[in-house]
């Protein structure tokens, strides 16, 4: 009875902590795009926000200033709750702490410039790749297997995801080099989360507290000079109202849910399956959408994409679960490492 209860609460847990990001990532994007649209905001993440697109067109606004004010918002939450004592001390090396905020800021610059570069669907070619890099790189640094059910799975999801969202492609040369280094960062980033909490013993908390403070200096120091190179408008002439000082409040506030469910799931899931049961927000906000707006953007094509996508998510999550479904070939992590990692999986489900 016991064996079944801790398996039926942490299949409650791992659901809580989907909910978590699916919620705070889709309340993020309605919140940006009135900032954006209502208020002219033009120096949000007007692109992407955890990898869903925030514009038709294809034409990014700006990258970098309100996601510096994201993580400094999320350094602000850390300082206070290790104030507090909910956040212990733990250790991150500074050459660790410094790959990861590299392979992050390329990845956040890295698929807004892609999108600005590249069409819609080379984009979305783009963003599905990143669930076989993701998978090359557990294979090579993590020694692990996946059966043949687990890979045809994948294939299913990424097959439905492509029905639904991939239109006209068109690609050049710079556009190309934007995606292969959003990719190869975006997976580097995911998969190094999942690395440190289990080398180092972090909760997401813990890692949210080391990386955030150098994302956030380091986003804030580019930010605008980026921004005006895109833009050609400087972030301190903008005109703020008392309304969109509300809504950009409102948006750094959400964010460290956003950033905090994301370590969270990672840590859980691994980055794998967090890129696998991702592409289920874009397949809500396309039903979103359709609650919303009509059936404007709906048709057959994109109902078919849905039930293929759908239908690949829940084999991928049987066939992974199942005994050898995906599986590390070496025993190379200790005892101890894994006692630290359900230690700190355990301040994770507190929260």
């Amino acid at each position: 009875m016991a064996p079944a209860s801790k398996a039926d609460k942490k299949a409650a847990l791992d659901a809580a902590a989907w909910m978590f990001n699916v919620v705070t990532s889709v309340g993020i994007i309605i919140v940006n795009k009135a900032l954006m649209a209502t208020y002219g905001f033009s120096f949000a993440l007007s692109v992407v926000v955890d990898g869903i697109i925030l514009v038709k067109d294809g034409k990014s606004k700006c990258t970098t200033t309100l996601t510096g004010l994201h993580f400094a918002t999320t350094t602000l939450m850390t300082v206070v709750l290790r104030w507090l004592g909910y956040i212990q001390s733990s250790h991150l090396p500074v050459p660790e702490l410094l790959k990861f905020v590299l392979f992050a800021n390329f990845s956040i610059v890295g698929m807004n410039v892609s999108l600005m570069w590249n069409s819609v669907g080379f984009y979305q070619i783009a963003k599905l790749s990143m669930i076989p890099v993701s998978c090359l790189l557990e294979v090579v640094f993590d020694k692990i297997r996946y059966s043949r059910d687990t890979k045809l799975s994948i294939l299913i999801v990424l097959m439905g995801v492509a029905v639904c969202t991939v239109t006209d492609v068109s690609v050049n040369v710079k556009g190309f080099v934007a995606a292969f280094i959003a990719v190869w960062s975006t997976s580097l980033q995911q998969y190094y989360v999942h690395f440190l909490q289990r080398k180092y013993s972090l909760s997401s908390f813990n890692l949210l507290g080391h990386t955030a403070p150098v994302q956030a200096a380091s986003l804030l120091l580019i930010g605008p000079f980026l921004d005006y190179w895109l833009t050609n408008k400087r972030v301190d002439a903008f005109d703020f109202s008392v309304a969109s000082l509300v809504f950009l409040t409102l948006s750094c506030t959400i964010a460290v849910g956003t950033n905090l469910s994301q370590f969270i799931c990672i840590g859980r899931f691994t980055a794998v399956s967090f890129q696998v049961l991702g592409h289920m927000k874009t397949i809500l906000v396309l039903i979103l959408g359709f609650i919303l707006f009509g059936k404007e953007g709906l048709n057959m094509q994109v109902v078919v994409g849905m039930v293929i996508a759908v239908v690949g998510m829940v084999w991928y999550g049987n066939a992974s679960s199942k005994p050898g479904g995906k599986e590390r070939r070496s025993h190379s992590v200790s005892r101890s490492s894994g006692q630290q990692k359900h230690e700190s999986s355990e301040l994770d489900d507190k929260v």
